[in-house]
Formats: structure tokens, sequence, C-alpha cells
């Protein structure tokens, strides 16, 4: 649909045979190919883990068309707070992180995929839960953040996602609008409802948005499917608002990106098959009645 892309949260799944794919592959970006012929978009993940090589970024761009859009996980050693004292289990052994929020190392980052970047529409900060151990409170959040961004400087399409609930305030989407960062609406365990998040503030969100559908007890999911991603094994309520929240976020001038994880419901692509028959059917409406006002 014009306006809302749809993808995944990774792709390199040989249980998508055949939902997706034809055959398995060797490598993952020989898989995008036959992908972008499902899809609009799709999310990075791996490189949450690692700065990758740019030849990496050159062989995903290879294989996708001019049309196809990236959503990039952003280095975890830029997001995490402190690390755990080594050999040290309690919370008292949290060592202060010195590469958080570190600009140096988000341009080294950018760096390494900077060929992929014109075609990458959120590079997504995803912050842990933070309790008052690594994070006194959201002032001081916000303050850290916005030293980072003030460093980095124009021109990354920077999308920011917690994991705080307590942080989902007018004062933290207000401070995104007014730098022209992109909120990620995380639907997921110990999060509320992200159409009900959207609705308080939907104000505030004028710079585009990420929808991620995260889904729930991920070892629960995993035991239930295990790790064949071609099901659902756990529907969830709430796609037809989640729709409604998609097109009004349209209509108001945003870009929407979707990205769907297998924990879900059990499968990604069958998750994106159910929204998009949503998305086609609200559409329709809105069409004869003019719109979402």
């Amino acid at each position: 649909m014009e306006g809302i892309k749809l993808g995944t949260c990774s792709w390199n799944y040989p249980s998508w045979v055949p939902l997706v794919y034809s055959r398995t592959r060797k490598r993952a970006a020989e898989y995008l190919g036959e992908y972008a012929g499902h899809f609009d978009t799709v999310e990075t993940d791996s490189w949450f883990y690692k700065i990758p090589g740019p030849q990496e970024a050159r062989d995903y761009l290879a294989e996708v068309p001019a049309t196809f859009s990236f959503t990039c996980k952003v280095f975890e050693e830029i997001s995490l707070t402190h690390r755990r004292a080594w050999g040290q289990p309690s919370p008292a052994s949290l060592e202060a992180n010195p590469s958080f929020l570190s600009v140096e190392l988000f341009k080294r980052y950018a760096d390494s995929i900077q060929e992929i970047l014109p075609r990458t529409e959120g590079l997504i900060l995803e912050f842990e839960y933070l309790n008052k151990d690594k994070m006194p409170s959201l002032t001081v959040f916000l303050d850290r953040l916005d030293t980072f961004v003030e460093g980095v400087g124009k021109g990354y399409p920077l999308a920011i996602e917690t994991r705080n609930k307590a942080y989902l305030t007018d004062k933290y989407f207000r401070f995104l609008d007014e730098r022209g960062l992109m909120p990620v609406f995380s639907e997921k365990l110990y999060m509320p409802p992200i159409h009900e998040v959207y609705g308080e503030h939907r104000a505030l969100v004028r710079h585009g948005a990420i929808l991620r559908l995260l889904g729930g007890d991920r070892k629960e999911i995993e035991a239930r499917t295990g790790g064949e991603w071609n099901r659902i094994v756990e529907p969830k309520e709430g796609k037809e608002k989640i729709a409604d929240m998609s097109i009004d976020l349209k209509y108001r001038g945003n870009s929407v990106i979707i990205s769907v994880n297998n924990h879900y419901e059990g499968s990604a692509p069958m998750t994106i098959e159910v929204l998009r028959r949503l998305l086609e059917a609200r559409a329709g409406t809105d069409a004869q009645t003019g719109g979402i006002p």
C-alpha cells in the first residue's frame, strides 16, 4: 500500500520455504531477491550485534530493486548503558559502558553502511529497559540523547525505541518531534498496545513512524514453533487497530514502516498477509468517507 511499507525483522529463515522462498540459500544476501518480490522493506537485525563490513551492505543492495528500502538496527554498544562486570552476576556489578551514545562509534557504524544509507528509512536506536540503576530518569535519558543527536548532526534518519513504558509521555514525544526524530512503536511484552500510545500522543508524531510487532515471551513461542516459522501459533488481537493506526499516520503525512517479527504470532510472512488485507479493506473504506479526520 502506498505510504505504508510492510516487511519483517530479519529474513534468513529456511522455514520460509515455500511461503516466501523457493529453496534454501547459503548466504543471507541471497534470499533478498526473492524476499523483495513479497515485501517492500526489511530490518537488518544482525547489525545490532556487529559493525558490518562495507561489502555486506553492497551485497544486500545488489539483490533488491531500487524501490526497496531498509531499516537498520544500530550497533548495540551505542545504546547499551552498562555492561556486567566479568564473572559478576549481581546488579551491583554493572559497569558504565563508555561507548553509550558515542558519536564516534556511531560514525564508524554509519561509515560501514554508507552505501545503503540512501535507501535506509530508519536507523533504529533500540534501548533496553532502563531501571534506576541504569538511568535515573527520563530527563537524564533525554539530556544524554540530545547531546548525541547534536553531535551526530543532520542527515541520519534516526529512530528511537524505548522499552520503558513510563517514558512514553508528552515530554518524550515532544522531544522526538522537536528534533525530527522518528518514534518506534514496539508491540511487545510489558509494553502498552501501540495504538493506545499513538492515540495519546498522536499530535506529536509528525516525522514518520516505525511499528515493530515483536510479540510476547520469546522462549515460549520458540518452544511452540520448534524454530519452524511457517504457521501462526499465537494469534494476536488488535491487528485491526494497528491497521487503523497505520492509515491514520499515512493520512497525516507520515511515512509508515511496519516490521513484523516471527515471535509476534509464529510466522512474520503470514502475519503480514493478514495486515495487508486489513489495510486494503480499510483504505477502501477511507476513500469512500474522505479519509480519517
